[in-house]
């Protein structure tokens, strides 16, 4: 008999400290469904961007990301290469996380992404390959444009004029 006492007793403490357990992780489970919808993520706003251009002598032109309010992914930023109204060319465009954008060496639009995090942040630019797309008589517009993202709507960050690309 003193063995089931023995027995009896053992079992009280494990039982005890299973209950309290399971009583934490419903308290704790009430209160993050009570909280959930007072906490959410700040809206950010739409963002914005300056660009810069600048033609180079090996018939290349480069778009700089030159201000930005807040990085952005890649996969939600979309560039346009727009010819002049006088241009029988069409327009060009993707998306900056593209396998033959992002990165990319030899295409006819490149995206260095400066801390290869990506996003497109300031300091990050476009290399347009001018003479394989016509563009080296400069007038293409370049337009950058956020797709949006959970509350941030999307918008136009941006667009600038393509200069004429000088021969050396």
């Amino acid at each position: 008999m003193d063995r089931a006492e023995e027995e009896g007793g053992a079992v009280s403490p494990v039982i005890a400290t299973v209950l309290l357990l399971a009583i934490t992780v419903l308290l704790t489970s009430g209160i993050y469904l009570m909280v959930q919808d007072a906490v959410r993520v700040p809206d950010k706003g739409i963002p914005y961007s300056q660009l810069s251009s600048q033609s180079l002598d090996n018939g290349f032109q480069v778009v700089r990301v030159t201000d930005l309010s807040t990085e952005l992914l890649t996969a939600t930023v979309k560039y346009q290469i727009i010819p002049p109204s006088t241009s029988n060319a069409s327009m060009i465009e993707g998306m900056v996380n593209d396998a033959d954008v992002y990165g990319a060496i030899g295409s006819n639009v490149t995206f260095q992404d400066r801390d290869a995090g990506l996003t497109v942040n300031r300091g990050d630019y476009f290399i347009v390959n001018a003479t394989a797309i016509g563009s080296e008589d400069g007038d293409w517009t370049f337009r950058l444009f956020f797709l949006g993202s959970g509350t941030r709507g999307a918008a136009d960050l941006g667009q600038v004029i393509l200069p004429p690309v000088v021969n050396s």
